[in-house]
């Protein structure tokens, strides 16, 4: 029994050893079966690819027939060569493709041999000599695959082929090729050169391979700190740290790098000075090298949607949005619709200008005249009429309305409920926010940086000296400063402030972006054809325009008055103006005895204005006043502040600015003994609309945008470019996404909005709004899911 036993459990282990011997020999032999397939199919991967090499250089002859005569005994020379160098091309796929090849390929081969075909030599042998004569790198961002990289199968097999003749052949052909007379035209219109550069990029093309990136070191603290400071920028700002300490703190921790640029601006020759951008610069590209190295790439955090919607028709879409409307004459409703029309001229862009819609109750309250409309198209047709009246071509863009309400309080038009959503998802592509602050205070809905790939906000109104005036000011002021900055950091990319007297909001720069009515244009233009021909043009004095509100200027008019009666004794001022302080103006001015003419307010290019010759404008609450401009425009003297509203017409010889009340006085004697300069065409293009639209377009990054140039910044280094957006996260949009996030939900509680100032019912539109413009009720436009 036992021996029975024994001989079952032999039998047993034999069959176990055999069977684990046959499973080995079919796991080697399949292991085998598959190292050689793959080098089969490496080898006639090669073969095709010469032959497809060889094909092309036959294209290339047979295409290149000449297109006129050419000396017969030089072209010839040049196809015979062409002749001789295809069949050694030939050459490379036919090496490998003997048979002998293949019986030493199968004499060598075992379980544990390893074989592969170096490819690399020809690759190597091609792009050196390609690289001879390329003497400048191609730009470029570097691809970085660390995986591919690391998965790539290596065949190796040192030493067997060599430098193989085709190869020695084909570099001497070409350089044979070169030497030859370089003025010499050969395929009816290639130069040789030209010929010989084209055959290069095609084998560099062919045998392109990932460049390795050098050893990048890691950043030290200093560098560290000093990004840090950096992206906290925003956030310091917001607690009230000036950015020029930032700045500085930034440039003490870069000393070393600073001393590398001193050292190479003195290397290139030029002075050694490093200005502050270029200390940010190479932060940027130390940051973005270390990243790129390790292989990081950011796709977005939490508050940030990088998803952008796509152009559906292949041409970019601009919507201007704005707080006023015609036939409101203010600067808010003028400026933007100017600006549409400009926009819209050039065709490279179509363009929406989205304008708010008042009820009936509201237009009593805000239109002059008692001019009201029943309907938006109503509107429409007026705001077209009156705007083709002035710029005398027909504007191409459309107009749309969105649901606003007056507050009195204010003197402004609120937005009610999302105006984000009256501009369709597939027209989203570029915003102009006209006073982004004042559209976003109760902004309760999407996100503009969210929905929109680019979007620029522009500021009109000097709000903090508007607030300074009234009651518990200084306190209202200090909040509001706040606020601005809050919302025009989430929801702008971009801001422009038309001059240096409004607040230093975030992501701003200071830059005139209006124009004015081309109808002043050609009323001075008129003026100067009179003015040479000797005619007398001027028969007035001096005039002030402006809206009748203490804080239009007529608060630092009468006191200048006041102060220099006896020195102004005879000087008499034509007043213009409606408002809601006319009567207390007024009274003021008779009480005090100033001999000021008040007349009702009228367009400035009215018949009744071209006779004065000088306009005054004594207001310091302006940001930029397009009266001013105006008078300038029409060929007059204008007598202002020196003040940073002012700064953009100093340039202008009849601009004179005046600093202190005797210098006031002064200013105005001045005025009225002398005769305005003509304006030169130049400084007639600077006031233009076309001017200031070309001055829009570069400083809000525009054209950038319009030429698909902004998906990412670029650092060049060593002759490479290098994508920083997409490479590191920044602090600073993570910092704007929660502001935008606290902000929606701040502004989506009631009892926030009314504590605030906000007009009760204006975080969605009403019924009337819904009967007006044809809207959904607010319930079911924004439906709780499943209900």
């Amino acid at each position: 029994m036992d021996n029975e036993t024994r001989t079952t459990a032999a039998a047993t282990s034999n069959s176990s050893a055999f069977s684990f011997i046959s499973k080995g020999w079919r796991e080697v032999r399949d292991l085998a079966e598959a190292d050689l397939q793959l080098m089969k199919d490496r080898a006639n991967s090669f073969k095709n690819l010469a032959a497809s090499f060889d094909w092309e250089i036959e294209n290339l002859i047979h295409s290149a027939a000449p297109t006129f005569p050419v000396p017969a005994i030089r072209q010839s020379s040049e196809i015979e060569f062409m002749k001789k160098l295809q069949p050694k091309i030939s050459e490379f796929w036919r090496v490998y493709s003997t048979p002998e090849i293949s019986r030493k390929v199968m004499e060598i081969w075992g379980p544990r041999a390893k074989l592969g075909i170096d490819l690399s030599r020809i690759r190597s042998a091609i792009v050196a000599e390609v690289g001879e004569t390329e003497e400048e790198d191609i730009d470029g961002i570097i691809e970085f695959n660390k995986v591919r990289r690391e998965r790539r199968i290596r065949f190796r097999e040192e030493g067997q082929f060599g430098d193989w003749k085709p190869i020695r052949a084909l570099k001497t052909r070409l350089r044979e090729f070169e030497k030859r007379n370089s003025s010499v035209e050969i395929f009816g219109g290639f130069k040789n050169r030209e010929f010989v550069e084209k055959v290069k990029s095609s084998l560099k093309a062919i045998c392109k391979e990932p460049q390795e990136l050098k050893e990048v070191p890691p950043l030290d603290v200093p560098e560290l700190l000093a990004y840090l400071v950096r992206q906290s920028g925003p956030f310091l700002d917001q607690l009230g740290v000036r950015r020029d300490l930032c700045d500085k703190i930034v440039e003490s921790l870069c000393s070393k790098r600073k001393n590398q640029l001193v050292l190479r601006s003195l290397a290139t020759g030029e002075p050694p000075t490093v200005d502050h951008d270029k200390i940010n610069d190479e932060l940027d590209l130390r940051i973005a090298s270390v990243l790129q190295s390790t292989g990081h790439c950011y796709e977005g955090g939490f508050w940030t949607d990088l998803v952008k919607h796509d152009i559906s028709d292949g041409k970019r879409h601009v919507a201007i949005v704005t707080t006023a409307s015609l036939p409101w004459m203010t600067g808010t409703a003028i400026n933007p619709l100017f600006r549409a029309a400009y926009l819209a001229k050039s065709a490279k862009q179509k363009v929406t200008l989205l304008v708010p819609w008042l009820c009936r109750s509201d237009q009593e309250l805000v239109y002059p005249n008692n001019l009201t409309f029943c309907s938006p198209e109503e509107q429409e047709n007026y705001i077209r009429n009156w705007l083709e009246e002035r710029i005398g071509f027909k504007a191409d863009f459309k107009i749309s309305f969105y649901p606003g309400k007056f507050s009195k309080e204010r003197r402004s038009i609120i937005p009610a409920g999302d105006t984000s959503q009256f501009i369709p998802s597939k027209d989203a592509d570029i915003a102009i926010l006209e006073e982004p602050e004042h559209l976003n205070w109760y902004h309760h809905g999407k996100r503009w940086t969210d929905k929109f790939n680019h979007v620029v906000g522009i500021v009109h109104t000097n709000y903090l000296e508007y607030i300074k005036r009234e009651k518990n000011g200084a306190l209202q002021a200090f909040l509001v400063k706040h606020i601005n900055n809050w919302v025009t950091r989430a929801y702008c990319h971009k801001v422009l402030r038309l001059s240096a007297a409004t607040q230093d909001l975030p992501k701003s720069v200071i830059c005139n972006v209006h124009g004015v009515n081309p109808k002043f244009l050609k009323i001075g233009e008129k003026v100067a054809e009179e003015r040479e021909l000797g005619q007398r043009v001027f028969s007035k004095g001096a005039y002030f325009l402006g809206k009748m509100v203490w804080a239009k200027g007529y608060k630092e008019l009468i006191d200048l008055l006041a102060k220099h009666k006896n020195d102004l004794d005879g000087f008499k001022l034509d007043v213009y103006g409606n408002g809601e302080d006319a009567h207390e103006v007024q009274s003021t001015a008779k009480r005090l005895d100033l001999n000021l003419n008040f007349l009702k307010g009228r367009d400035h290019a009215d018949d009744s204005f071209h006779g004065y010759k000088v306009f005054i404008n004594p207001s310091v609450s302006d940001v930029l006043c397009t009266a001013t401009a105006e008078a300038l425009a029409m060929g007059k003297f204008v007598v202002c502040a020196d003040h940073p509203s002012n700064e953009f017409f100093r340039s202008f010889p009849n601009c004179l600015t005046y600093k202190t009340s005797e210098d006031f006085v002064a200013k105005v004697k001045e005025a009225l003994a002398n005769e305005p300069q003509l304006l030169t065409p130049e400084q007639r293009y600077n006031l233009s609309w076309e001017a200031a639209t070309q001055r829009f377009i570069k400083d809000s990054e525009l054209d950038r945008v319009l030429n698909n140039e902004h998906n990412a910044a670029k650092l060049r280094s060593n002759g490479k470019r290098i994508a920083k957006s997409v490479l590191m996260p920044s602090l600073s949009e993570i910092v704007d996404g929660g502001l935008a996030f606290a902000h929606y939900c701040l502004t989506g509680n009631e009892f926030l909005r009314l504590c605030t100032g906000a007009i009760p019912g204006t975080r969605d539109y009403d019924k009337q709004h819904c009967k007006d413009l044809h809207l959904l009720p607010p319930q079911v436009e924004n439906r709780i899911y499943g209900w």
